[in-house]
């Protein structure tokens, strides 16, 4: 991770939350909103994530998502619904990505959908 998030995060950010992935969710401290609003700047509370790994921004679950683009005032991990299902990050392109039961890669060569294919003698 740059060094220069880390002092930014360091200086401006208060935690407000860790997720099942490890990915750290923060604010804009009090103390330097403060600071700001005394030399007369407005600025908008920010919002940001340091994610564990792979930045990757599948990475976040539905219930952080909403905090990060403003949709809730406060992160919905008191929330737990019995039917939503655990979040998944992007799996394309990996060993673990989804594959459907009819692809043409698991099907014997010159068979697709029970038709066998005619091959020249």
């Amino acid at each position: 991770m740059k060094a220069q998030i880390l002092f930014f995060t360091y200086l401006r950010g208060q935690k407000v939350g860790e997720d099942a992935f490890g990915n750290v969710y923060y604010k804009t401290s009090p103390f330097w909103a403060r600071l700001l609003k005394k030399f007369g700047v407005q600025q908008k509370e920010r919002r940001w994530v340091l994610y564990k790994g792979t930045i990757e921004a599948s990475k976040v679950p539905a219930k952080w998502f909403g905090w990060l683009h403003f949709t809730h005032d406060a992160p919905l991990d008191e929330l737990d619904y019995t039917w939503i299902k655990p979040h998944m990050p992007n799996l394309t392109g990996t060993k673990k990505e989804y594959k459907y039961p009819d692809d043409i890669k698991n099907i014997p060569k010159m068979q697709v959908n029970g038709v066998k294919f005619w091959k020249p003698d």
